[in-house]
């Protein structure tokens, strides 16, 4: 299945098929990550939500369907790789993660982290683990109430601006006094002023499609 790629990046395919990715998050973003890491040969993704499919999500999460409202996302991954790439091995780890069990994300061997999740305190709690375990992330910052994909970049978060999530972020890189660099997905789009949090189909899939080809184009040049 990876013959279009191999004329891209030769006998490196086999690299990825050795490469394991902890993926967190498998709505807007992370489900649009998941399919590209699936459809790229990552030898094995490491799936985390605890969440189910609600018919909300249909209008931008990938692996919604009205067939499939009120199933675990992790298994409409899991039937996903079933359809797509049989090779790769998908973990499911169906919970919600916090300070008092993440530490078990890390039991298996993980090459990179991909953060698609939207809850902050996690987020940095993942950030400085992986720092700890001198392991590569990449985060992906707030997507709501967007609508220019061409405003997304791939940046330090120490560039960031315009985004709430990614100002909590820089102050805690801050206060943590973390040199290290750490790669965001983010968008210098102003965020349109509404009650409730909207989205739509490309801002997410767009960001979910960056940060996996950021994981995918770093792990080819090891």
């Amino acid at each position: 299945m990876l013959d279009r790629l191999e004329i891209l990046i030769g006998d490196k395919t086999k690299t990825l098929k050795q490469k394991t990715v902890l993926l967190l998050g498998l709505g807007g973003v992370g489900g649009h990550a998941f399919e590209t890491l699936l459809r790229s040969g990552i030898g094995t993704i490491i799936v985390v939500d605890n969440d189910v499919i609600d018919e909300t999500n249909l209008n931008r999460q990938l692996l919604s369907t009205n067939k499939n409202i009120g199933q675990y996302k992790v298994d409409e991954a899991k039937k996903r790789q079933k359809d797509i790439n049989q090779e790769c091995k998908i973990i499911k780890i169906n919970k919600f993660i916090n300070e008092e069990n993440i530490e078990s994300l890390f039991e298996n061997k993980i090459d990179f982290v991909i953060d698609a999740i939207d809850t902050i305190k996690t987020k940095k709690q993942l950030i400085k683990k992986c720092i700890e375990k001198q392991i590569k992330i990449i985060s992906v910052m707030g997507t709501g109430n967007k609508m220019d994909p061409t405003k997304l970049t791939i940046t330090d978060i120490r560039k960031t601006s315009y985004d709430p999530i990614a100002k909590e972020i820089r102050k805690f890189i801050k206060e943590e006094r973390i040199n290290k660099k750490i790669p965001v997905v983010f968008s210098d789009e102003t965020p349109i002023k509404t009650d409730k949090i909207g989205s739509n189909a490309f801002v997410p899939a767009t960001a979910g499609i960056f940060a996996a080809s950021y994981v995918i184009n770093e792990l080819i040049k090891e």
